[in-house]
């Protein structure tokens, strides 16, 4: 199924026609997410141009929900009554005295990364897709890799939003203490973010080497020595062979380090040419490999921000669970290989760093993330995910909130100690719900 027929078949084929409003809004033809699995509920959609504009349209509206990049494959994004995008918002500010960036909540990870590359500064870490908004990752704690690295979210230093109220409230990491820890992971729910202002540091080189065919035999003793071998460690699975079959090792590196790749790793070789993870499909879209030294933004991510990002036609799911007992839950997993591998194109292994974020998948712990990216097969996959979350509910799983998963709200919620206080910070935001959408109400509030 090509990309047409897949948005037809989603009930998302997009059509061009916009009529202009009040604000900057759009009555638009049924719109999709990324993947084109999900169309969205509404067909009004604002677009303001200034904080000015934003509290007006908060003002205006009874629901509301604001709208992305739109890279989450569920429904956290959508409204049934208005969406607001923020892509207009789109000024970025660097301050090396504070060594900040304060983003509007339109730019995409990609341009401020070039962006403050350019003056000699870089953020710590990136996803594995430079196409994401700082505002909505940081809102879902989307994350890269690296056993110390705290997900995107943990380098929010100020947060600036409107509230159900149309009040602009600013919050910093410095003066508002637990507040901004519930806040920065806010699922969209405690306002409309304007802009976010993240910590900044010294620009920095990466090599980036992929190695072939790890045994998983090798993770029963070695597996934090295989994960610390780099500032960002990705290892890949179909789950068929007991192996990974890449791993992609992200190093950072001074220009007098010698920048020398072993020819094996724990057994694993060292890829001759550069890579995709998904076997088929084209390397150019992937960052540059084989130990070549360059940026930071040009490395940590695995795909190319002007490129087709992974496979384009897919969906995908993420459970994260304790970096302590991660093996354990990637044998669990791997017992359902059959059941998996038939609608996969690939899984990836990553870890976390852990965080005080309230709503954090990593909250309090060191974490690995089982992700996996599915063929365009919902029917299929979701036949499959309770199955996945029975396997590692003896690891306390915490589903990404941006991606695909069936787990029931009770079981969801008890994972997160500090829902009852998150819950207690939309309550004196948003006491009449207007930010609350069906995501928000099953996922929060149903138990």
């Amino acid at each position: 199924m090509d990309k047409r027929e897949f948005l037809k078949v989603s009930g998302g084929f997009v059509t061009a026609s916009m009529l202009p409003g009040a604000w900057g809004q759009e009555r638009t033809e049924p719109r999709t997410n990324w993947a084109g699995n999900l169309t969205f509920s509404t067909d009004h959609l604002h677009t303001p141009g200034s904080v000015d504009e934003v509290r007006q349209v908060v003002n205006s509206c009874d629901k509301l929900r604001a709208l992305g990049t739109r890279h989450s494959f569920n429904a956290i994004a959508d409204s049934r009554q208005n969406q607001i995008s923020l892509k207009r918002l789109d000024n970025i500010a660097l301050d090396e005295k504070a060594r900040t960036v304060t983003v509007g909540a339109g730019v995409r990870y990609g341009d401020v990364a070039s962006a403050i590359d350019a003056r000699g500064y870089a953020l710590h870490n990136l996803a594995s897709l430079p196409h994401i908004s700082v505002a909505g990752a940081c809102a879902t704690a989307t994350h890269g890799s690296g056993l110390h690295n705290g997900n995107l979210a943990t380098a929010v230093r100020g947060l600036e939003l409107v509230t159900a109220d149309g009040e602009l409230v600013r919050l910093s990491r410095e003066k508002d203490g637990d507040k901004f820890l519930g806040a920065v992971v806010g699922l969209g729910a405690t306002g409309v973010v304007t802009s976010v202002t993240l910590e900044v540091q010294p620009t920095y080189q990466v090599a980036q080497s992929v190695y072939q065919n790890l045994s998983f035999d090798r993770l029963t003793h070695d597996m934090e020595e295989i994960f610390a071998s780099g500032y960002s460690v990705s290892l890949f699975t179909d789950w068929q062979q007991h192996q990974a079959t890449q791993v992609w090792i992200k190093r950072r590196v001074a220009p007098d380090d010698a920048n020398k790749w072993q020819p094996e790793f724990f057994g694993a070789k060292l890829a001759t040419k550069k890579m995709h993870p998904l076997a088929d499909h084209a390397a150019e879209n992937c960052t540059e490999q084989q130990g070549i030294p360059g940026p930071w933004y040009e490395r940590l991510p695995h795909f190319r921000m002007n490129f087709t990002p992974s496979s384009g036609q897919e969906l995908q799911t993420e459970y994260i669970v304790s970096f302590d007992r991660g093996y354990e839950a990637i044998l669990a997993v791997e017992k359902l290989r059959d059941q998996i591998t038939p609608h996969l194109f690939i899984t990836e292994l990553r870890t976390i760093a852990a965080d005080k974020l309230w709503m954090s998948m990593a909250y309090e712990r060191t974490a690995l993330a089982i992700h996996f990216t599915w063929k365009p097969e919902w029917p299929a996959v979701r036949q499959v995910l309770p199955q996945i979350e029975a396997a590692l509910e003896p690891f306390a799983p915490r589903p990404h909130w941006g991606k695909l998963f069936t787990m029931a709200p009770e079981r969801l919620q008890s994972r997160y100690a500090r829902l009852g206080n998150f819950k207690d910070m939309l309550a004196k935001h948003d006491p009449a719900g207007k930010f609350r959408n069906e995501f928000v109400n099953t996922n929060v509030y149903t138990s």
